[in-house]
């Protein structure tokens, strides 16, 4: 690895271990290996690294196989479940790195430099999302979809943060979620 692989890594360890506010660019160079300018060279800035840091946590979270391994047929409510449990689990998981979205939405103005970065980053978490969800590949995931229903999923998933940072023992699980979504469809009757 180069410097700049070198330098994404230790950033990434940094996150985990210490939270976005909390983790310096001295913290960085001595989980990296690396020197104080090769930051500012490779990224920019301490900022844009760690943005760029958590954007590759948030990719690296992958479910076992293609579809993610889910067995419900694909826009279905099983699929709804299994997706959001999968994600409550990593949730419930020591050092998770969703509590770094909550820090980082909380510092979005503090970071005018990198909002442009994470702005696309929640677009395309919300295309991942639809990929999972729908069963087809993120590349035939349109834009209009990725911003309708991945945008849903993201609020979903904000909101889902937030509740499991501030008070674990009464966020919903994916059962709740779903039950919701189910009252929601059957509110809203035939199209």
């Amino acid at each position: 690895m180069g410097h700049r692989e070198d330098l994404l890594e230790g950033a990434k360890r940094c996150l985990l271990e210490k939270g976005f506010a909390r983790t310096t660019a001295r913290d960085i160079v001595k989980e990296s290996g690396t020197n104080l300018a090769s930051i500012g060279y490779h990224y920019g800035s301490k900022d844009a690294l760690l943005a760029q840091a958590y954007i590759a946590l948030v990719e690296d979270m992958s479910f076992e196989g293609g579809d993610g391994g889910l067995t419900g047929p694909p826009g279905s409510l099983e699929r709804f479940r299994e997706v959001w449990s999968n994600i409550v689990d990593s949730m419930r998981a020591p050092g998770s790195m969703w509590r770094l979205g909550a820090e980082i939405f909380t510092m979005g103005d503090q970071m005018p430099e990198v909002r442009e970065q994470l702005a696309r980053a929640q677009r395309e978490g919300g295309r991942g999302l639809t990929s999972l969800m729908m069963g087809v590949p993120e590349e035939e995931v349109s834009d209009e979809r990725a911003d309708t229903l991945g945008g849903f999923y993201m609020t979903l998933m904000s909101g889902l943060i937030s509740q499991w940072t501030f008070d674990p023992k009464t966020a919903p699980d994916a059962d709740t979620l779903t039950e919701g979504l189910r009252q929601i469809i059957e509110a809203a009757g035939p199209a």
